[in-house]
């Protein structure tokens, strides 16, 4: 079945892949139960409702709308996101999904304002507030306040699921200024108080008084191994930690909230979710913070439409583009990367740790040091970056990358699109078209980077060097669009793999 439109939904499709628990489609479709007053994902264990009780929604925020509250049991607010990749097919479309995205991350920043929020986005975007109320309903089907009205309520549901914060505090968590508006909208919407529907929630256990824990979702297949082995052999020591199932690492002050911190994310072997873990101060920024871990893990990938187009290169199903929580930390070390072994760049990134980093203490000793932020970096004298054995040209694009943030920054934002940041990263000197491609493919969540000239992927073709390898690779991965990231990815896999 084909991802649903906003508007028009196969309902005898989609009522049959109600029947059949269809996990692909978990986080894409929704149905209302008219008889219950309740939405559900398709993955629900409940009885199957009647044919004529369901309604079918593509998105919470059009079931919402339509009056509809949230399951308490299988969790509309830990579904996996939609998945969709970015395309220039379609200009209203694109802008309208990185609307979405961008509410998705900034749900509580804003309360019940309709003109700021939808003024602040326009903004951001670069078109005016009416173009984007109309491209918004047009792809959604709902307002922008409508959907960042129930990113916001189902954001509560969460943190009162998960954790053991305070009804006040959650309010404020997740948007609402007042406890009164939230108390109210909380009985409009789900028709129930908060504090009944934690004393009725089903999530897992809250986490211990230093921390917090949250429950996410995403769809299968997954191959965790591939993506923690890409994680564990990038590995700052003092930065990141991977073991089976599980990665830990720290935030520089600034990535998500104003203090420094940690996450943890433990997949559980058994079913299709993971427990994020992080200090109280972390969770003050709900929002960001779960954006900013499902764009790390790339756990709304959509791991069907991806295993379609690159049936014929080597490699199972279930494979996830690794992102970063910290862009700037991703960009300096792609140039650290370059033309350099994997391990000789981790060597080079754990000397930048150590030099211009900081300190910070967590439950692990093993885990000790943040990135350093970009200032640290902008102010620092070529001589001290080269005496890490850094060449002078990429400690000279580091320094210029770093003191270059504040205007690349904005166009660093997941599911942005990707030219832009192309075209500034190529301006400095020292960061090419495959630097600034890797950085757009993993910063950005970019589905359909292809590095220029890349080694390991001419390797894996069988084509050899030069230009006519290059040419020849761009045409073969035409077939690929617009999953190329990912191509690239099963390609630089089968060269470990190979005896």
């Amino acid at each position: 079945m084909d991802r649903p439109s906003p508007h028009v939904i196969d309902a005898d499709a989609a009522y049959r892949a109600l029947l059949a628990r269809d996990a692909r489609l978990d986080g894409r479709l929704f149905v209302g139960v008219t008889s219950t007053g309740v939405y559900c994902r398709p993955i629900c264990r409940v009885r199957t409702p009647r044919r004529e009780n369901c309604r079918f929604f593509a998105t919470p925020a059009q079931a919402e709308a339509a009056a509809f509250r949230p399951c308490l049991k299988c969790r509309p607010e830990i579904a996996p996101g939609p998945g969709l990749a970015w395309s220039v097919m379609d200009a209203s479309r694109t802008l309208a999904r990185q609307a979405a995205h961008w509410l998705d991350a900034h749900a509580d920043a804003f309360d019940n304002a309709e003109a700021s929020c939808v003024a602040a986005l326009a903004l951001r975007l670069g078109v005016s507030d009416r173009h984007l109320r109309r491209i918004f309903a047009a792809e959604h089907g709902v307002t922008p306040l409508q959907y960042v009205q129930t990113r916001r309520l189902l954001l509560a549901k969460q943190l009162l699921s998960d954790t053991s914060m305070p009804v006040a505090q959650v309010a404020h968590a997740s948007g609402f200024r007042s406890l009164r508006r939230f108390n109210d909208a909380f009985a409009r919407n789900y028709r129930l108080t908060p504090s009944r529907l934690r004393r009725e929630a089903t999530g897992d256990a809250p986490g211990a008084d230093h921390e917090t824990r949250f429950t996410l979702a995403f769809r299968e297949p997954f191959d965790r191994a591939a993506l923690l082995h890409f994680l564990d052999a990038r590995a700052i020591p003092g930065v990141e930690d991977v073991a089976a199932l599980r990665v830990r690492r720290t935030l520089r002050p600034g990535i998500v909230g104003e203090q420094g911190g940690w996450l943890q994310a433990a997949f559980d072997p058994k079913h299709p979710r993971l427990t994020l873990s992080c200090p109280l101060s972390l969770a003050a920024s709900p929002a960001a913070l779960l954006a900013a871990a499902r764009r790390w893990l790339d756990l709304d990938a959509d791991v069907h439409a991806i295993a379609l187009a690159l049936h014929r290169l080597p490699g199972g199903d279930g494979l996830r583009l690794p992102g970063s929580v910290d862009p700037f930390e991703l960009a300096v070390r792609a140039v650290l990367g370059q033309q350099v072994t994997v391990a000789s760049a981790r060597t080079l990134a754990r000397r930048v740790v150590e030099c211009f980093g900081s300190s910070l203490a967590t439950p692990w000793p093993e885990l000790d040091r943040c990135f350093p932020a970009p200032s640290a970096l902008a102010n620092a004298g070529l001589a001290q970056v080269t005496a890490l054995g850094i060449i002078r040209t990429r400690a000279a694009a580091i320094i210029a990358l770093a003191q270059a943030w504040p205007e690349l920054e904005p166009l660093m934002q997941a599911h942005a699109p990707a030219p832009p940041l192309l075209e500034r990263l190529r301006a400095i000197p020292g960061i090419g078209p495959w630097t600034a491609h890797y950085i757009a493919m993993r910063a950005l969540g970019w589905a359909d980077a292809f590095p220029p000239g890349d080694v390991a992927v001419l390797n894996a073709l069988g084509l050899g060097r030069g230009a006519r390898a290059e040419r020849e690779a761009d045409a073969r991965s035409q077939e690929w669009r617009p999953w190329r990231s990912y191509a690239v990815l099963k390609l630089w896999n089968s060269l470990e793999t190979r005896p």
